[in-house]
């Protein structure tokens, strides 16, 4: 089956720059664009402590029935909203450019249904947070970091505004994961013309040059423009610093998870610039 650039919607402010992501993605990847929408329909009860003891002569069974119908009806809600949400998302996406976008509407939760979509997944789009996460800043919803967590597929997670990246910057440690990823950013028609940046945190060795020439090199012979540095420092502040001076308009990154015991995990740079970050990342697993 062929692979899918697949965007997560929902009802946040996120909704239509993961829709231009999206289906800029699938241009520049020439892949079908799948819109999915999840309803989530585990009841969300109120906590039923003392119910029993505070209400009697039938109350209790009245309230649970009442609850249960006003589930029933937020549910039925939600699944019409969600329609309305893959309809606009779809006529968006054709407006862009996209021929026949597909569109899914899902029971479930949101982590396990993307799991199981995985096998058909090129590229997961999603916006930063989603619309029941808290909107402080620096705030990641909990959806999103067990996304990132569990699947194994490409996550492009997206802020509010859409901006076609022109300058690309790779967080790279010379790891195993990242030369991959080095590899894949030069080959990759998502990055085509795009200038490439390379980015060393830590001291400047010898093995640290011999890793950013490899980098640089990689990515010269596939055609692209390269430059890049080795800087010491927190690695976070670093990468940002180093975005706003270079004007980057995506961040590609690992998300490492070293220790065999928290194995799920994501690193806690990787969860750093997810939170701080205000453009692009793509996540590589």
């Amino acid at each position: 089956m062929t692979e899918h650039v697949l965007a997560a919607i929902d009802g946040s402010q996120y909704a239509e720059s993961v829709c231009d992501y999206a289906a800029w993605a699938s241009l520049a990847l020439n892949a079908p664009l799948s819109f999915v929408h999840v309803v989530d329909n585990h009841s969300v009860v109120p906590e039923e402590q003392n119910l029993s003891g505070n209400l009697r002569f039938g109350a209790r069974e009245r309230l649970m029935k009442e609850l249960s119908e006003l589930d029933e009806q937020r549910a039925k809600v939600n699944r019409e909203q969600g329609k309305l949400m893959l309809e606009a998302a779809k006529a968006r996406a054709v407006e862009d450019g996209v021929v026949d976008p597909i569109v899914r509407q899902l029971n479930g939760t949101l982590v396990e249904t993307l799991v199981e979509l995985e096998k058909d997944i090129r590229l997961l789009v999603v916006g930063k947070r989603g619309e029941t996460a808290h909107h402080a800043s620096g705030h990641l919803g909990s959806n999103l970091e067990r996304v990132v967590r569990e699947m194994h597929r490409p996550i492009l997670m997206v802020p509010k505004a859409f901006k076609q990246p022109e300058k690309v910057l790779i967080a790279f440690d010379g790891s195993k994961t990242a030369r991959k990823g080095v590899e894949m950013l030069a080959r990759s028609p998502l990055f085509a013309g795009a200038e490439c940046h390379v980015l060393i945190v830590g001291a400047e060795t010898a093995e640290h040059r011999s890793e950013l020439e490899w980098a640089l090199t990689t990515l010269r012979d596939a055609g692209h423009q390269a430059e890049g540095a080795i800087r010491s420092g927190e690695v976070d502040d670093t990468l940002q610093a180093y975005e706003k001076e270079h004007a980057i308009d995506l961040l590609v990154m690992g998300a490492y998870g070293h220790s065999r015991i928290r194995h799920l995990l994501v690193g806690s740079t990787t969860t750093a610039m997810l939170r701080g970050s205000r453009i692009p990342v793509l996540i590589l697993r």
